[in-house]
């Protein structure tokens, strides 16, 4: 790859997808990135080496990353090719109808032709009902259609339970290729992650520091801990020299996940970037793996209505809420 000098080249490991893609395993998180400020943190990032950015329609900012996109292709910076980019279907778009129109509009504002993984964002459309409507069904089999006229490389889900992973599985042609969910130490996920893992479906770790900022954004209860001040975090970012976000986003990585942390400080891109020749040692890794506490931080309240199909949440996750989930298959 030819890139001027200023940009550097990390060889950042990758998975392999089970349409033979191959999607980094540390990619840069852009949810709550302003339309303003995310522009100039993309092109901090792929300067420093990153080369996964994950967006989505529901964050409003697409617009700014598409600008940094265009001018850094037309400088010669860096090449498409060289760039995995997520996008999600927004809740409002998952008619039949509307599907193919929403990536447009996402093609539109990032400026480019093709998506790398495009996500359905939630399991949830804001109808009335007992039922989702659209039907889940009918808005993958137009997704599945996204793939076949070459908008987009990959399919892939998001926030999904296994119950409605089976359920799509049940009529998918294409199976998905990523299932992008809350993993941390604090949610380890890890009957989740076991499942999909069993499919051929790679997992993607969003909200890998488990900061309570998100748990306060979605209206959690004010006593969540902070896990980059959790004891067993700070011991085995002590032993090693290395911060407890580093300690962190590595944790991901060796959890099996590819993982996306949101940062908008050439310091903290930086530091994020500093977890790929090192690993934790297993004790280490165990260590982190074995915290009690276990809770979601985006819970998915904000989607719960007394008259739609998800009126608990239960409902949304059928019952992977905190504790390891053990259910037969």
């Amino acid at each position: 790859m030819t890139q001027s000098q200023q940009y550097e080249v990390v060889d950042i490991p990758r998975a392999k997808l089970n349409n033979g893609a191959s999607i980094p395993l540390l990619g840069l998180g852009t949810w709550k990135a302003s339309a303003d400020e995310v522009g100039a943190v993309v092109e901090k990032a792929l300067r420093l080496g990153y080369r996964h950015i994950d967006e989505a329609a529901m964050y409003g900012n697409q617009e700014g990353v598409g600008r940094t996109f265009t001018k850094l292709f037309k400088e010669g910076k860096i090449k498409r090719e060289d760039i995995w980019v997520t996008s999600k279907l927004h809740n409002r778009d998952h008619a039949a109808d509307a599907v193919r129109p929403a990536i447009e509009k996402v093609l539109k504002e990032l400026q480019i032709e093709q998506l790398d993984l495009f996500l359905m964002h939630w399991p949830v459309s804001g109808n009335k009902g007992d039922t989702v409507d659209p039907p889940i069904k009918e808005t993958w089999q137009a997704m599945e259609k996204l793939v076949d006229e070459g908008l987009t490389r990959s399919i892939g889900i998001s926030n999904f339970s296994v119950k409605k992973i089976k359920d799509l599985l049940s009529y998918a042609r294409i199976t998905p290729a990523v299932n992008q969910i809350e993993v941390h130490p604090f949610f380890r996920n890890q009957y989740n992650i076991d499942f999909c893992h069993s499919k051929g479906i790679h997992v993607t770790a969003y909200s890998p520091l488990g900061t309570p900022d998100s748990a306060s954004m979605m209206k959690r209860h004010g006593d969540t801990p902070s896990l980059l001040q959790e004891e067993a975090v700070k011991k085995v970012a002590d032993k090693l020299g290395k911060s407890p976000a580093q300690v962190l986003v590595r944790w991901g990585i060796q959890h099996g996940t590819s993982v996306i942390p949101k940062a908008s400080s050439e310091p903290h891109l930086r530091s994020n970037l500093d977890v790929l020749n090192w690993e934790l040692p297993k004790d280490d890794f165990k260590a982190i793996s074995s915290i009690q506490f276990q809770a979601r931080f985006v819970d998915g309240s904000m989607w719960l209505q007394p008259e739609g199909p998800y009126r608990t949440l239960d409902d949304v996750w059928d019952g992977e809420m905190g504790e390891e989930v053990k259910k037969e298959e």
